[in-house]
């Protein structure tokens, strides 16, 4: 059986490098689950991937993009107890390797997915898993958060800032988060105590005493973002892998430095999924486009001038 695919022949930008495409469809294998996929979340990472500038060790062409599903079991392999077809189901599977998220189906080990929380949408479903995860992870995995710290959230009104926000509010903290003073009304609808312009303020100098930094920037960014650190305080770096000196620099201002890769998770996604159904973290879908649109999707997180998540959207009867 076929289906359609966003699909990936070349690295950049070029004319002819990706576009929809029918592709076999893929079949469950033993510990798998088939979804149909009804929304697929996008992410920074689909975007510098598909330029060929992120993780490209585990990759290789024709790739289909994307690592954020949602949608429903269609089959499940042998061996698979935690699903069954008909469920609905939201997660980020294989990452970093590809998932095939910008597609029809998707297959997967069933225990990178979760039960879709209860009144969530898929479209808000599919802008959840890797960014909750990343956020989730970052703070608590890493990051230990703790009840009364203050928390450093960069670039908070973007897909992992506005969910790692919500998350460090919910454990008690007091946060502090940056981005455009056009965007602080936003952080403060999400629960900051405190927002800051990095455009007209230097952080590092206006801000102290943090217990916790999620730090989205690399490079020159993160090194001078650890003086906002208490001693003895953490950055958990995003962009770890494109800031050098990083260690030697911490080591120098007394604070923990750590650099930072998401990983799947179907238990940071059943944490993720008692915030929702408590009220203590919702999603914020920005823009909804389809599957086709994948390019635009791309280019409108590339301006930075979006609030929360782009979400694709697949019209299984649109796409025949």
């Amino acid at each position: 059986m076929k289906m359609r695919a966003f699909q990936q022949v070349e690295w950049g930008d070029g004319p002819d490098a990706c576009g929809l495409v029918e592709v076999d469809r893929p079949v469950p294998a033993p510990t798998e689950i088939l979804v149909k996929v009804e929304a697929a979340g996008v992410n920074p990472v689909d975007h510098y991937t598909r330029l060929g500038v992120a993780y490209n060790r585990v990759l290789s062409l024709p790739f289909v993009n994307g690592w954020d599903v949602a949608g429903v079991v269609e089959e499940v392999g042998y061996g698979v107890t935690l699903f069954r077809p008909g469920d609905r189901v939201f997660g980020m599977p294989w990452f970093p390797r590809q998932a095939g998220g910008y597609a029809e189906y998707v297959t997967a080990p069933s225990r990178q997915f979760a039960l879709l929380p209860a009144g969530l949408s898929f479209t808000e479903a599919a802008a959840l898993p890797l960014a909750g995860l990343t956020a989730w992870q970052m703070l608590v995995d890493v990051g230990q958060i703790q009840a009364g710290q203050r928390v450093l959230v960069t670039a908070a009104a973007g897909g992992v800032g506005h969910l790692a926000v919500q998350i460090a509010k919910a454990h008690g903290a007091h946060v502090i988060g940056t981005a455009r003073a056009a965007k602080h009304q936003f952080l403060y609808d999400l629960g900051v105590d405190e927002a800051i312009d990095y455009t007209t303020t230097e952080v590092s100098d206006a801000i102290k005493d943090i217990d916790v930094l999620v730090q989205m920037f690399g490079g020159e960014q993160a090194l001078q973002a650890m003086q906002c650190l208490r001693p003895g305080g953490i950055m958990v770096n995003s962009q770890g892998a494109w800031t050098p000196g990083m260690g030697l620099r911490a080591a120098e201002l007394g604070v923990r430095a750590t650099a930072f890769l998401v990983e799947p998770d179907a238990a940071g996604l059943e944490n993720l999924t008692e915030l929702i159904q408590s009220g203590d973290l919702r999603v914020h879908v920005d823009r909804e486009l389809p599957l086709a649109a994948a390019l635009e999707a791309h280019e409108l997180m590339a301006t930075a001038r979006t609030s929360g998540k782009v979400v694709l959207t697949i019209d299984h009867e649109e796409t025949r």
